[in-house]
This record gives C-alpha cells, sequence and structure tokens, in this order.
C-alpha cells in the first residue's frame, strides 16, 4: 500500500489541478513581464516625446510647428496614452485575471483615433478611409454593447 502511495505521489503533477496551478503561475509571470516591458515602453516614448518637443520648439518656425509638428505632437501623445491603457489592461489582468473588454475596446478607440490624428490625407486612399470609418463604428457599437450589458 505505500508503494502504491509513492506511485500517486510521483503523478500527481500530471492532475488538472496541478497542471491549471503551472499555468496560472506562468500567465502571472508573463503579465508581469510584459508590465515591466511596457514600462519601458512608455519611458521610452516619453523621452521621445520630450526631445521631439525640444528640437521642435528650439528649430521650426511657428508657422511649421503649427502645420506638421503639432500632429507628430498629438501622436506622440496619444501613443503614450495607449502605452499607458495597455499597461491598465495587463494590470488588471493580474489583479483579476480577466481580460476586461470595455477597456481594450477603448484602447482600441484611441488607437483608432491616434491613427486618423496622424493621418496624412494627400496619401491615404478612399478604401483606407473607409476602412477607418468601419473600424470607428464597430468599435463604437461594441463599446456601447459592453456598456449596456454592465450597467
Amino acid at each position: 500500500m505505500v508503494g502504491n502511495n509513492k506511485k500517486n505521489n510521483r503523478w500527481r503533477w500530471l492532475s488538472d489541478q496541478s497542471f491549471l496551478h503551472a499555468i496560472d503561475g506562468i500567465e502571472t509571470i508573463v503579465s508581469k513581464l510584459l508590465s515591466i516591458a511596457m514600462l519601458i515602453v512608455i519611458f521610452v516614448i516619453m523621452i521621445d516625446l520630450a526631445r521631439f518637443l525640444a528640437v521642435a520648439l528650439l528649430e521650426s518656425s511657428p508657422a511649421g510647428f503649427f502645420k506638421n509638428t503639432l500632429s507628430e505632437i498629438f501622436g506622440l501623445f496619444l501613443s503614450v496614452l495607449i502605452a499607458l491603457e495597455i499597461l491598465e489592461n495587463i494590470t488588471a489582468y493580474l489583479k483579476k485575471h480577466v481580460v476586461q473588454v470595455e477597456l481594450v475596446i477603448v484602447t482600441s478607440l484611441t488607437a483608432v483615433a491616434r491613427k486618423i490624428i496622424i493621418l496624412d490625407l494627400e496619401k491615404i486612399t478612399g478604401v483606407s478611409l473607409i476602412g477607418l470609418a468601419i473600424s470607428i463604428v464597430a468599435l463604437s457599437i461594441s463599446y456601447w454593447i459592453v456598456r449596456e450589458i454592465h450597467s
């Protein structure tokens, strides 16, 4: 009987409970690594934004600043916000072990808004504009549905 218990203990790590516990631990480690990587990305974007602002303010004329530079600055600001929202997605997952759909949709809407703000209308095709419009409508409807379900 004692030999049988040792045999069962040796294979216990293959049980569903042990396997799921191991996967949960791996998910936590990956989430933490993603959080650290996202913090690095945020700091790099912030440094890039500060550098870009310094160069733009010191070297450009006021007319050129508002024509070209402003949209690039807004793009960098929105990049920071998108990175912060992604970090919030990761930390929310770490806290609750659930992907928050509403937060993912808001992040997606912010990313599409960034794309529209930095869009060069002279270089974009009509099909791309239609695709962006469809994306906005689909994400907006998705956000509305999720908000209605949660309220």
